[in-house]
This record gives structure tokens, sequence and C-alpha cells, in this order.
């Protein structure tokens, strides 16, 4: 039976830059490798599953889109004697996919109900041609992020080339000086072609490129099998010894008469060989002591496969979705997917599928495809899922979180939270982030005339820092190194999170001119906690400024299996016989700010710019330097960081410009109203901007102006206490930990990130896609990056 639509104009070959999912389901994580395959539609490019949740049969019948490929793959069986060797940068494996798997492919059509057109039928060759041949989504997207980090250096930028010629195209088939016919490599300057350099295990290449630069000091070369017609392609420059991009590819191709529109991809670039290498290399998980631990299964311990540095992404999504506010609001087995056309670029519909994939239990199975040896086999740990499409979406528009680059798990947390908030669901869905949702009371007292000021901020986490303490050196551990040499290792008294906690609430002086009395001796400032969450994220800062870089030290932070207790830290509120500060001049705006000089001199001294000292100790409080130096280290890059700051006393005058609603949506989205009035007079009013601005200054003290909305400071002060209270005021405020994220190495943009999840009074680790029983998470517990504590 034949298909009319085998000849439909809609159907066009994917693009070089197209999407095609043709691995998982874009709504759950079945995949080509279940028994009856993925159908991916010829349309465009959607993923479906097709066994008993069948999206594909939903996305064809509410997108009308009558053909799909079907695609199921099988994995052979095989067997090695030793683990596989690690694998460098850019070598290439000769190992393909159609090595390791046996795939077949199917055209189907829903409307004709043909279960295997053929597939030479009408546009169908080229059509299946171009789904097989594309990066899949995931690689696509790694490939991106991994592009994002070459920039051109100064031979592509200044490349001179010698005098035009037309290079006939029976010469670009093969290096110039052997008969190799791939992995061939075009100098820009003069047009010699010449083959690579010979890689670990499969392309070949002896090395004439190299050779050619060498000799005639051409530095750089273009990749011709890596040419796609929209102008992307492989250029190395030998001089760096780095891949790089040239902007004027095409002009430089044109110069030895090569039109790239004419040119077609036939190879893989450097990057997409590189990625696949990454993700070859496999490690065993073993206790201290060398057993194997234990690996889990089942609903709650699912794996997650690394992406390529998203350890970090990884350990913070085991801990979110282990929470019931996360698990209740995602999880949704019995209930139809929302209906969105693009379900890969719909945040809600990848939640749902990674909460999907985390809990149901249906893709927490052994892998036992591959085993060391019959006598003694690999512990059978999972595949992991891979939650490309996620990830895609978290770091979309977002500098770091776009890039393959290890990044920041708390800055992660943050963001996805704010994601999660600002996603817009029709009817409203209840947001999760409300469980870490609190509301902290500073408390601002003149030192000379005792009238007090109280405001009220919101807030999702805190951020304690860990004291310093040396043990000397005559009284530290001897560590011995493998070569025998005793060598020194400086170990750090231990820290209770009471003594984090009481630095964290603990009074500061700054310096403010009082409006009431006109003292200029400052103000105390103490802030406690109005009300407490249902979990407290805490994120322990080990930072040491050493060498003039931020390094992590490894001080124990000893938390127990006993109830924290946060009552002694719960703000009184305004006492009898306090007397408020006047209600129409701010402390912070109705005087100039007057930067500390003592501060300011060790900081101009150290070589900072003066506008650069003003910011950072107007955003640490004006008192110490240490902190407005690690504040500088920390915001070098913010886009606005050589603006001057107004110093004057017109602060006020400004702020009355700053449109009300513009604060009110900033305050939706989490940020207290002191800092959203401050973003948005340091960006001029720009709502995108001032988002961005916040996040880059999570430190900023905020300001506290005149009142938008017009009320009196008592007004604000009740309006924001009970119209936006969020957290329980109650006592007791007994706290358990429910889950750490981890971190080892000397930066938290390097190294490597795990979570430990308490399950059932049992601690478990989440290495990405590896799920194992923790024999002892005490010792992990002192050194944990992020605490997540459930109010009792």
């Amino acid at each position: 039976m034949s298909c009319k639509h085998v000849d439909s104009p809609e159907l066009q070959p994917p693009g070089p830059n197209e999407s095609v999912y043709r691995e998982d389901c874009t709504q759950c994580f079945d995949s080509i490798d279940d028994p009856t395959g993925l159908n991916v539609c010829l349309y465009c490019f959607n993923g479906g599953c097709t066994g008993d949740r069948n999206h594909a049969l939903s996305h064809s019948q509410s997108r009308k889109h009558p053909l799909v490929l079907n695609i199921r793959r099988t994995r052979k069986k095989i067997k090695r004697n030793e683990p596989p060797q690690k694998i460098s940068k850019l070598a290439i494996a000769a190992e393909t996919e159609s090595d390791r798997y046996d795939t077949t492919t199917q055209v189907k059509c829903y409307e004709c109900g043909v279960q295997d057109v053929g597939k030479s039928s009408g546009k169908l060759s080229q059509m299946v041609e171009g789904v097989l041949k594309a990066n899949t989504f995931a690689r696509q997207e790694e490939v991106k992020a991994w592009e994002q980090e070459m920039t051109a250096c100064e031979h592509t930028l200044c490349l001179e080339q010698d005098d035009p010629r037309q290079i006939e195209s029976g010469d670009l088939g093969h290096c110039a000086d052997c008969d190799l016919k791939e992995n061939l490599w075009l100098c820009l300057t003069c047009g010699n072609l010449g083959c690579g350099r010979a890689q670990f295990g499969g392309i070949g290449g002896n090395s004439h490129g190299v050779a050619h630069t060498k000799s005639s000091g051409h530095p750089v070369a273009v990749k011709l099998g890596s040419l796609t017609a929209d102008g992307t392609a492989d250029i190395y420059c030998y001089s760096c010894d780095e891949e790089r991009v040239d902007p004027e590819l095409v002009s430089h191709l044109a110069h030895w008469g090569i039109n790239i529109a004419d040119r077609q991809k036939t190879e893989k670039s450097l990057t997409e060989m590189q990625i696949e290498q990454n993700l070859r290399w496999e490690f065993s998980m073993t206790t201290e002591d060398g057993r194997e631990m234990k690996p889990m299964f089942g609903s709650g311990f699912t794996g997650l496969k690394n992406l390529g540095n998203s350890c970090y992404l990884s350990s913070v999504l085991q801990s979110l979705f282990a929470m019931p506010e996360f698990s209740e609001r995602f999880f949704h087995p019995n209930e139809s997917p929302i209906k969105t056309e693009s379900p890969a670029e719909d945040l809600e519909t990848q939640l749902r599928k990674v909460a999907d994939g985390l809990l149901s239990g249906r893709y927490s199975k052994p892998d036992t495809d591959v085993v060391v040896s019959e006598d003694n086999p690999e512990v059978p740990h999972q595949k992991g899922l891979a939650p490309a499409m996620l990830k895609h979406l978290i770091g979309r528009g977002h500098a770091e979180f776009s890039t393959m680059r290890q990044q920041d798990a708390f800055e992660l947390l943050l963001h996805l939270l704010e994601l999660i908030t600002r996603a817009q669901h029709t009817p409203p869905l209840k947001d999760p982030v409300d469980a870490f949702r609190f509301v902290m009371e500073q408390r601002l007292q003149c030192i000379n005339c005792r009238k007090v000021r109280y405001r009220t901020e919101k807030e999702e986490n805190i951020t304690v820092v860990v004291p310093i303490k040396r043990i000397p050196k005559e009284a530290r551990m001897d560590v011995t190194s493998a070569e025998g040499k005793e060598k020194e290792v400086e170990e750090f008294e231990p820290v209770s999170m009471k003594q984090c906690l009481d630095i964290l609430t603990a009074d500061e002086v700054v310096e403010l001119t009082c409006p009431s009395c006109g003292g200029k001796d400052g103000f105390t400032k103490r802030r406690l906690f109005k009300t407490f969450p249902n979990v407290l994220a805490v994120n322990a800062h080990r930072f040491e400024i050493v060498n003039w870089v931020p390094t992590k030290q490894d001080i124990p932070l000893m938390v127990g299996d006993e109830a924290l207790s946060l009552d002694a830290y719960k703000s009184p509120g305004l006492q009898q016989g306090e007397e408020l500060l006047p209600e129409d001049n701010d402390t912070s705006s109705s005087s100039k700010f007057v930067p500390n000089e003592a501060a300011l001199s060790m900081l101009e001294g150290m070589g900072f710019p003066r506008v650069r000292c003003e910011k950072a100790l107007r955003a640490t409080g004006n008192s110490d330097g240490e902190a407005a130096m690690e504040w500088l280290f920390a915001h070098m890059e913010d886009p606005d960081i050589d603006t001057p700051l107004d110093l004057g006393g017109s602060a006020s005058a400004v702020s009355s410009t700053i449109d009300p609603a513009l604060i009110e949506n900033l305050a939706g989205m989490g940020f207290n109203a002191p800092q959203a009035r401050q973003a948005l007079k340091e960006t001029g009013g720009d709502m995108e901007r001032a988002v961005d601005w916040l996040f880059s200054h999570p430190d900023a003290a905020g300001d506290f102006g005149d009142n938008a909305d017009g009320s009196t400071q008592g007004e604000a002060h009740e309006e924001t206490t009970e119209k936006s209270l969020h957290g329980s005021s109650e006592l007791p405020a007994n706290f358990h930990l429910e889950s750490i994220v981890c971190h080892k190495g000397g930066s938290i943009h390097a190294g490597h990130y795990v979570a430990f999840i308490r399950k059932e009074n049992a601690w478990v680790l989440f290495n990405d896609e590896k799920v194992a029983q923790a024999p002892d998470a005490d010792q992990m517990r002192k050194f944990a990056y992020i605490y997540f504590f459930r109010r009792a």
C-alpha cells in the first residue's frame, strides 16, 4: 500500500543547525534503545516514544504530521579484558556507533496506516539520510557550547594571503604529499593541502600539514571535510596550537576559488570527536578501603549522565527532586503531558520529564552490556539519563550556564529556582520554590540617639562564612606521599554550624548619618529570622584569598544527625519602649555616602581603582576592607564595574523616578524591594538589565530610599510582613539535614560535584549516572558546599 505524503512540500531535510531529536522522546526518557524504538517526525524532527505512552502518536495527531522515521537500536555484546585507555583532548578512537550498535530504520505513516513505507519513495531517501546524518540534539548543543569557547586570534584576524588562484577540484581530493583523502587541511595563506596529525586509534594522518607550517611559517589552516554551507568549519592555528574561528573564512576560501555555499560537510569536526571521546571514559566507584559501593536501583534511585562538566547540574537536580515539594509539583505519572507545540523548548515539560525519569523507577536498571571479565564482573551501575533538553533551557541566554565549562552549583541552584518561579502557567500552579522562602528582619539602631528602624527582606537561602583557624604546624598530623616523603598539609580547626550562624546574625557597625539626631557615630545593624522556611538551603563559604586568587579551603563544618535549632536566631521585632526613626528621610539616602577612609586606602594601595573600591565598600557595609576585597574579586567581570557610583545625597530624588510596578515585578521574582530599587537605579530602570545586575551583585546592600508607593515606613513594613510573608514564625524551629551537595577541587569552577541524599535514614550517593549506597557520609558532611535542611 502506498503513501500519498511522500512528496509533500513540507518535507525538507534538516539543516546543519536544525535540532533533530533522534535519541530520546522529548516528553519522557524512552529512547531508540527500547524494543519498539523511537519515532522521529519527518516534518519537525520531534522525537516521540512508541511504547505504552506513545507520545509519537499524540504528537502526530496534534500537529497533523503523519510521516515518521522509526529508529531502533540494539547493543552489540562486548567483552574487554581491561578498562579503556583514558583519552586525551583531541584523541580519536576507531570505534564508531556501528561498531557498538545494530540500528534498524523504518518509515511509517499514521494517516495512511502504512507500517513500512518504502524509503526510496518520493523525498524519503534524502529525508532518512538527513535525519541519520544529523547530530542528535544533545550532541549539537554540546558542540555549540564548546564552540562558544573558541575565539579568533591575531593570526586569523591579520591573515595575509598569497596571490589568488583557482584551486581545481581534483587538487582538493588528497594530500599534496601523500595519498590520504581524509583529515585534509587547507593552508589559508598559500593554498597548500596537507593531511592532519596522526591521532590515536583511527583517522589517518602523516602530519604533512604540520610539516608545511614548520617549513613555511604559515599558521592557519581549515579542515575541508568540516566545511558547511552556513560558513562553519574547523579552523586550527598551529602557531597558537589551538582551535580558532576565522571571521573572514568565506572570503579567505573565495581567494582560492572555493565557494563555501557549494560545500557539504563530510567529516566530524574536532569538537564533535572530542565530545564523543570525553563521554566514553568510564570509572568504577570504590570505598576508601577498595570495596565496590553497592549500586542501587528503583524509584528515586536513577542516575544522570555527565553531559561534559555537568555534574554541578546533576547534583542539584537530584537534591531538588528528592524533595516532596518538587516531586508533587512535577511528577504526574497518571496524567497526560501538557499540550505544547515544542515540548523540547518548554521548561514545564522538561521538568516533568526529568521528574518522571528520576522518580518513576522506569529507567533505573543495571547496565550489563560490558563485562570486564567473567570471573570478576564490573558492578552493574546504570546507563543514566541525559537531561540535555533541560540543560539547554536552563542555559539559554546565560553567559555561563550555556557553556560546557564547570559551574558553581550554588549559582545554578539560584538560577534554576528563579526560572521555575518566573515560568508562566495557565491555570496557575503551586510554586515549589515557596518551600525555600522565608523573611529576614534587619534592625538598625543609631548609636547616638538609640532610635531604631526595622526592614524585612524575602530570602531563599543563606550563605554562612566558615571561619578559618589553622592548626599550628607542630600539632598537625604527618602526611606521607607515595614517594615516602613527608609533605606539609594545612589543617584547620573544626567549626560548628552554630558558630557560622552566630557570625551571620552578629551585630555590625555601619557608617551612616542619623536623620533624627544628625549623629555621625553610625548604626548597629543585625539581621535575624522573621520567619523560617520548610527547606533551608545553606551555602558554606570556605574561601580565602591566596596570592590574589579565591581558594577553597577544607575547613571541617560539623553537622550532626541531631536537630539544628534556630530558635535563638528569631527576631523579636519592635520592642516596647523602642522609638522608630522618622518616616520621611531614610538613613541610606538622606546623607552623602562617605567611604571608610582606612578601608579605601587599603584597597587603593592594592591597585584597585577608586571607583571600584567605593562600589565594593558600599555593597559590603563600608567597614571591612577584606570583605570589600572579596567582593571585588567576585565582581571583576561585571559590565558596570567601572561606572561611577552616585555618592551624593540625591538618592531619594532619583529613587522617586523608579516605577513601583518594576519594583513589584522584581519582588515577585524573590528579590527584596531595596535590592530591586538599587538595581533599577543602577541600570536606568531597565528591567532585564536589572535582573542581570541583581544576579551579579548578590551582596548588594540595597537602596532604602523613599517608599516608591508613597507609603510611610511603618506602612511599608506592615505591608511586607503581613501581605508578602513567606515561611512560618512558629517555634520551635528545628531542622534536620536532608541532603548535601559536595565538591572536590580547589575552585568551584573546577573539580567534581556529587550529591548525598538521606533516604529512609540511610545515605545514598548520586555521582552522575552512578547511584550507590554510601557507607559513610559523615566525612562528606564536614566539607559539603550546599546543605539542605528540612524543618521538623
